[in-house]
């Protein structure tokens, strides 16, 4: 004979789900860190509109780690700046951050020297970028206790940097560079390019005189018209694939009568 259910517990159980729900969600409301609202951080600089999300991976060095403006930082992002937290590194920031920056959930900044971010790069979950390497020269001493290698990173305006992608000591990174998911990238990586692997190459690259090289093999997003109302949009979203692609063709049939013709005619 089947269990009869404990309607009293199933309504417990519930309530507290949604009293769980409802701390977490003041958790990391209070627990997020803005310039209104740092808590225990004293950042070098940090822009208006820039908020880390709660909760908040390792961060240390804060003096020397300069945010921009309306920067994005997500949840369990690492920002170092130095090998060991309580060092003084100098007058000059070591980690600097551009404006309109978002580094994805998970992801792991490590200046142990300095490492530069430029203006609306984002940054998929989990990228890891750091400034320093482990050596191995002595074969008998073990890396760990090695004396690392340090190099600056420095990653262009206008990147996006896919998820879990690594960008190694001396990555020089141009602007509005793609980095595949997952690529380990090192060296110099010129502008407007699309890189990929491990080590990263470059697979893709444009340039004003040949323009996409191999060429983009899809045609490029249609923005949104100005004017479209959020209503119009759901009204689109309800239409099934036959009477979109009828609209689509009636659209076309108007479009060159409608070319010659001028405003008020």
């Amino acid at each position: 004979m089947p269990k009869r259910k404990n309607t009293f517990s199933s309504w417990r159980r519930g309530l507290a789900q949604r009293a769980v729900h409802a701390g977490w969600a003041w958790a990391q409301r209070t627990g997020s860190v803005s310039v209104e609202h740092p808590g225990r951080y004293r950042f070098g600089a940090m822009g208006t509109g820039t908020r880390l999300a709660f909760p908040l991976g390792t961060v240390f060095g804060e003096p020397w780690i300069h945010l921009g403006a309306h920067c994005i930082i997500g949840e369990q992002v690492t920002l170092t700046a130095g090998l060991m937290p309580d060092l003084d590194l100098g007058p000059d920031p070591i980690l600097r951050v551009g404006d309109g920056v978002v580094l994805g959930r998970g992801s792991h900044v490590i200046a142990d020297t300095t490492v530069t971010i430029g203006s609306d790069c984002y940054f998929g979950p989990y990228v890891y970028v750091t400034s320093t390497n482990h050596s191995y020269d002595d074969p008998h001493e073990p890396i760990g206790k090695q004396w690392p290698r340090m190099e600056p990173v420095e990653i262009g305006p206008g990147c996006w940097i896919g998820t879990g992608a690594v960008i190694l000591p001396g990555a020089r990174i141009g602007r509005n560079v793609v980095v595949a998911a997952g690529a380990v990238v090192r060296g110099t990586v010129p502008d407007h390019a699309v890189v990929a692997g491990a080590p990263a190459r470059v697979v893709r690259r444009w340039t004003p005189a040949d323009g996409w090289q191999p060429p983009l093999r899809t045609p490029p997003p249609v923005p949104i018209p100005e004017g479209v109302t959020p209503e119009q949009l759901r009204a689109l979203s309800d239409l099934d694939e036959e009477t979109a692609a009828r609209l689509a063709e009636l659209d076309e049939e108007a479009s060159p009568g409608m070319a010659g013709l001028e405003p008020g005619a």
